[in-house]
């Protein structure tokens, strides 16, 4: 325990100008997911279509399926992919298609560190009926400009649709899709800017002014144009996941994988409601200079925490035995 103690203090207390988390104001349980079938819940996206219905998915080893999920918690209708595997899904984002709002599943899992040399979304029309069906999706493969590395978070920007992938590792990156993905090529994901280490899910605010990106316990809160606006820790969850903003954008949605676990509503105010109204051409922009040096700081930081950490627990194992 007192190796978690140091790890989990580690992401939550890195010093004046590192990091940080701020207390998330008064979170609340927003439902409880109750299908047994979603043992694994991966992302979360919230219905353009359906007033109150949320879009989850599991995360490898499961049927390709998406669920809506209702304000009780329960299962409204089970989305199954025709001729898809789920390799390894792990988010989900709100994006359109050619006619209206489409969902975009994220098969862009590598726990290998670099065993897949692309990764594929798949976007499907929002069912217009809450019932269980099987859906045809399209198929988009994308590769990294500089090499293979495991992500787990999707967003689109709900104003030109643009996709990005924020990856999960140390030195972690958020990457851009081209504005228009095509179906008979690759499409190439360039590196932008850097991103939060740990990163396990990410989403846009419903207007575009804003984005955030989780790691399994915080939420990082963006402006459009890439700059960080602030940290806010997110409830204890057995193993943090997911993240979508409520359909009116003042709340995020976290979420955790597991059986009958809660989602928690996590209200935002202040700078995170009240981001630029920024510009369309630029779906993210890059981080200033200084955005970046911050971010390596706290993941220099984080690494001699961690190192810290590894090397209390080497002792209190060796001493028990």
């Amino acid at each position: 325990m007192r190796v978690l103690a140091v790890l989990t203090s580690a992401f939550l207390v890195l010093g004046p100008g590192v990091a940080f988390a701020q207390a998330a104001p008064d979170p609340r349980v927003a439902f409880t997911i109750s299908d047994p079938r979603i043992s694994e819940s991966s992302g979360l996206a919230v219905s353009a279509l359906h007033p109150g219905i949320a879009y989850t998915h599991n995360d490898s080893g499961h049927s390709p399926t998406v669920y809506g999920v209702g304000r009780d918690g329960r299962t409204k209708a089970a989305f199954t992919l025709s001729g898809v595997s789920a390799r390894d899904w792990e988010a989900i984002a709100l994006g359109r298609d050619e006619t209206g709002p489409a969902l975009f599943v994220a098969d862009i899992g590598d726990n290998a560190g670099g065993a897949w040399p692309y990764v594929t979304v798949y976007r499907f029309p929002e069912p217009a009926r809450l019932s269980d069906q099987t859906v045809r999706a399209t198929a988009f493969r994308l590769q990294y400009e500089d090499g293979p590395r495991n992500a787990e978070s999707v967003l689109i920007n709900p104003r030109t649709n643009r996709l990005y992938i924020a990856s999960k590792q140390i030195g972690g990156g958020l990457y851009e899709a081209p504005a228009r993905l095509r179906t008979d090529r690759v499409n190439v994901l360039r590196r932008i800017a850097p991103a939060p280490l740990l990163a396990t899910d990410a989403a846009y605010a419903p207007d575009g002014n804003s984005f955030v990106i989780r790691t399994y316990y915080a939420a990082h809160l963006y402006s459009a144009p890439g700059k960080l606006l602030r940290i806010i820790s997110l409830p204890s969850e057995q193993q943090g996941e997911s993240i979508a903003y409520t359909a009116d954008g003042r709340s995020l949605l976290a979420g955790s994988e597991g059986l009958d676990q809660p989602v928690y509503r996590v209200p935002l105010g202040g700078d995170a409601l009240a981001g630029p109204s920024g510009s369309s051409q630029s779906a993210v922009g890059e981080h200033s200079q200084a955005d970046g040096a911050a971010s390596g700081r706290r993941n220099l930081v984080l690494l001699a925490v961690l190192g810290a950490g590894g090397f209390i627990a080497y002792r209190v194992l060796r001493s028990r035995f």
